[in-house]
């Protein structure tokens, strides 16, 4: 299971390598050719065997975060900025993440503001990372209460992928990764869908699943393919936040780190489903394929959420989402074959659908 992709976003160039193994920094170098090679390696409390384990070099710097996303905040981008700037890493150095969606974006965020921009790469090792998080960009930290309120698009020019890696993560983070992969599958084709759905009934978390290995090239491709299209998020690309304008506020208001990305993408998921049958986007039946895919991984789905305490707090969270156009939310909902995008929904309407009184 070795496959090697390449892409353009924009001016960035980035290679995606699927391998069985964890690179180490040896291969990581050669990559780069001729070119000077001065790395820190960022990692996470979870990550950070792994990230001694490649570096096979005591003298490569390596910066430490605390795990869980209560810490992805400008104290840890401060914490990587100064290992650099400590180490003496200059504008051609490396910034190497290795870990999960918190540790890329963290560090591709301070690698996109270190000396004005150092080069970035990405060794991801949960399912999260490898299907979303780690291609096309995006970067950021959470500012007062706000999921990535902060952030910058900087993509990185390689990005690992090994399956080994997969092997130790918990169950929580696989289910967070199967979020992410079927809400790209309702974006990419009802084929998709059922592939994934073949999955569910056997395991998702074998790493040396050739299932598993198709649905992550899979996703990777259909993600990379729409993130060259519109790589600043001004158009198509907007349909890669389905169930996330709901899912990010579910995140918030709980508190962030409470639920998981994806439990609350899975549930945000739902109640997209739920808003296009109301504006009549999407046929009763797929949205009953989706909402039943999702139920096979294990995900909530009933609105309100068990964790939303106050529908008052997720309105007021909602209303601070990121993603609004001219003072309007933005909402990706399905449609009969992909999803669209569609703004200026009532808010009583919207209280309905996250309270479940459709």
């Amino acid at each position: 299971m070795i496959q090697n992709l390449h892409f353009c976003f924009g001016t960035y160039k980035t290679s995606v390598y699927i391998t069985q193994k964890v690179p180490d920094i040896e291969e990581i170098a050669g990559n780069y050719g001729n070119e000077s090679f001065q790395p820190l390696l960022i990692c996470d409390e979870n990550t950070e065997q792994l990230a001694m384990a490649i570096r096979t070099n005591a003298n490569i710097p390596v910066c430490t975060i605390k795990s869980g996303e209560s810490n992805k905040n400008w104290l840890a981008v401060e914490a990587i900025l100064r290992s650099a700037h400590d180490a003496g890493i200059g504008r051609d150095g490396i910034f190497i993440g290795v870990g999960g969606g918190l540790v890329g974006d963290l560090s591709a965020f301070a690698a996109s503001i270190y000396m004005r921009g150092c080069r970035l790469v990405l060794v991801s090792t949960s399912l999260l990372g490898m299907v979303d998080a780690s291609l096309g960009g995006k970067t950021g930290c959470d500012l007062f209460g706000i999921k990535n309120l902060a952030g910058t698009f900087y993509p990185a020019s390689h990005v690992y992928m090994p399956m080994e890696s997969l092997a130790s993560l918990p169950l929580t983070e696989w289910k967070s990764g199967m979020a992410e992969i079927i809400k790209t599958a309702v974006l990419d084709s009802d084929d998709f869908l059922d592939e994934i759905y073949t999955m569910a009934a056997s395991t998702i978390t074998d790493p040396l699943s050739p299932v598993l290995f198709r649905c992550i090239s899979r996703a990777v491709q259909f993600k990379a393919g729409i993130v060259a299209q519109d790589p600043l998020e001004t158009g198509i690309r907007r349909i890669l936040n389905l169930g996330h304008t709901f899912g990010h506020a579910l995140e918030a208001a709980a508190g962030l780190g409470i639920i998981s990305h994806g439990e609350a993408v899975a549930w945000g998921i739902a109640r997209a489903c739920d808003l296009a049958l109301v504006l009549g986007e999407c046929p009763q039946e797929r949205t009953e394929k989706i909402n039943k895919l999702l139920a096979a991984y294990g995900f909530e789905t009933a609105a309100p959420h068990p964790l939303m305490s106050s529908i008052g707090t997720f309105m007021e969270k909602l209303n601070s989402d990121k993603k609004k156009r001219g003072g309007n939310l933005t909402f990706i909902i399905p449609d009969g074959k992909s999803a669209v995008c569609v703004d200026s929904i009532s808010p009583d309407i919207i209280s309905n659908i996250i309270n479940g009184e459709l």
